[in-house]
């Protein structure tokens, strides 16, 4: 692979700037910390890129000795921040010292998803395993199992069966499909028992959430909301669905497909070979040259690539005498089959990679905004996959609106349906899980009953990160106001917009973790978030399947 030339230099530069002696000024201390920050989070970009799988070596490091690296800039920035005096430093230094220790501390916590698995999924059996191992070893089991559903003869993983389920005509045939998660459901959840590997991690889940708080509650307070408040917006927008859509009942092997004719229709024109051209012209039109950034593709499947599609920082930007080099995302994903499931979710993990590069921050603060808004942006450029002038625009045909919504919101849906799902099951750990789960969907989405079946663990996220699902679902609200007043702003962009990146990238993106999301979207927007951009979204669906 040929690495970025400025990529080599930063990395030699790190061990040059990142040392002060013991007396050196207060704001010198803090500089000092801040090149040691970046220099320690290039190594865990180096590492966990090399352990995805996604090469063998970079910047002229191998895995080993990117380990090693990994832990001299740990201890390097430890020593850093070890010198800095707080009653010396003022508040904006105050405040980035925060930061600095809060994104060490999330990459700590985020252990789970990505890189090499350190258990393996007959692990989750074991009763001695703390809540971090548990959940490794159930992460291990989408991987072990989701990447080898056994169908028609042959394997899929668990990405290619969720876009099959959208266009297999033949419901025999999506009903195995569905089936062919049994494996994967049953090392997850046994067969339903109040002890089973998933119960055991949830109960964990909701005791270490009583001390630290969880996923849901941390979104809840990025937008400056109580929890109650997140759980009535999720049943707010269910209800918006389940009255927009007819009453009859819906096989859950059925949902995706009942309401996927975008899919159907549009298969023929989404091969796998067409979805990184099409997503490389897209970004393009919106002034966001993804080869121009950089960007690093890993797209080619491996038997144990991670199950899970995400984007993250290789190298982080940073200034090099007086001249500033942006920071380079890497995306990783498999979609053999293409079709309009796999092109919405690449689309949104390039909205990942070009908020990555539009990163441009004190050293401190760069990094992830919040999560919540971090999900809900790459939505915004990926929910256009779904408009018919996008479709006309860029595969040369289109469906009609209210399918194609309903393609669109159907998943929104499940995923807000997980949402509240999570938040039931961390608030009350005894419940059970495959009881919530029916209630909700079959209350909000006419699936019929199957209490037998565990199929809400078709998301890796529910295993790896107990609560991540509402930054998802809760995020739908935040993906349709920033829609509407981007388009309000600058025109539409359905179609490209050329000063859509520049001018998103000052609205939004540039300031890494420097504002919190409700401070972002309050300057954005002049007023409280609210759901009515949404629901509006939601009524384009119609009242009538296609």
């Amino acid at each position: 692979m040929q690495i970025p030339g400025r990529a080599l230099v930063f990395l030699a530069l790190g061990a040059v700037l990142s040392a002060a002696p013991a007396d050196t000024p207060p704001q010198v201390a803090v500089a000092t910390a801040e090149t040691a920050f970046l220099d320690y989070l290039d190594a865990v970009g180096a590492v966990g890129f090399i352990e995805s799988g996604g090469a063998k070596s970079f910047g002229g490091r191998d895995l080993a000795a990117w380990t090693m690296r990994l832990d001299a800039q740990r201890k390097r920035f430890d020593a850093a921040m070890s010198r800095i005096e707080p009653g010396t430093i003022d508040d904006a230094d105050r405040d980035a010292l925060a930061a600095m220790r809060r994104s060490v501390t999330d990459l700590a916590a985020d252990d789970t998803t990505a890189g090499v698995p350190i258990r393996t999924c007959a692990d989750a059996q074991r009763r001695d395993l703390d809540y971090s191992s548990l959940r490794a070893a159930l992460v291990s089991c989408y991987v072990e199992h989701g990447n080898r559903l056994r169908y028609d003869g042959g394997t899929i993983d668990r990405g290619t069966a969720l876009q099959l389920l959208h266009v297999v005509d033949d419901s025999v045939g999506r009903k195995a499909i569905f089936d062919a998660f049994g494996p994967l459901w049953t090392a997850l959840n046994g067969r339903g028992e109040a002890d089973s590997p998933y119960r055991r991690m949830i109960a964990m889940a909701a005791d270490d959430a009583r001390e630290n708080g969880s996923q849901i509650d941390a979104a809840a307070r990025a937008i400056g909301v109580q929890t109650t408040d997140v759980e009535h917006w999720l049943v707010q927008v269910l209800t918006a669905w389940r009255d927009a859509n007819p009453a009859d009942p819906i096989e859950p092997w059925d949902f995706r497909y009942r309401n996927g004719a975008a899919n159907r229709e549009l298969q023929v024109r989404i091969p796998a070979a067409a979805l990184l051209p099409v997503n490389q012209r897209f970004y393009r039109d919106l002034g966001a040259d993804l080869a121009q950034l950089g960007v690093v593709f890993d797209l080619a499947p491996r038997r144990d690539k991670s199950p899970l599609a995400y984007s993250d920082f290789l190298v982080r930007g940073r200034t090099v005498q007086e001249k500033w080099h942006r920071p380079i995302a890497r995306v990783l994903g498999t979609y053999p089959a293409g079709g309009l499931f796999s092109l919405n979710e690449l689309v949104h993990e390039n909205g990942h990679a070009v908020h990555v590069s539009a990163i441009r921050t004190r050293p401190a603060f760069m990094d992830w905004p919040d999560t919540l808004f971090t999900e809900a942006f790459a939505d915004v450029p990926s929910w256009s996959v779904h408009e018919p002038a996008w479709q006309q625009q860029y595969l040369g045909t289109a469906v009609a609106e209210a399918a194609s919504m309903r393609a669109l919101f159907a998943n929104v849906m499940l995923d807000v349906a997980w949402s509240l799902f999570e938040l039931r099951m961390l608030r009350d750990p005894a419940l059970d899980p495959n009881a919530v789960w029916t209630d909700i969907t079959h209350e909000y989405l006419r699936v019929v009953p199957h209490p037998e079946v565990p199929w809400w663990a078709m998301r890796v996220q529910l295993a790896g990160n107990p609560g991540y699902m509402v930054n998802y679902g809760l995020g739908a609200l935040l993906t349709a106001e920033m829609r509407a007043r981007t388009a309000a702003e600058i025109g539409s962009f359905d179609t490209g917009n050329p000063r859509w990146y520049a001018w998103l990238s000052g609205q939004l993106l540039q300031y890494g973790s420097q504002r919190d999301t409700q401070q972002l979207m309050q300057d954005l927007l002049g007023r409280p978030l609210s759901a009515d951009a949404l629901l509006e979204q939601v009524k384009r669906c119609g009242a009538q399947n296609p």
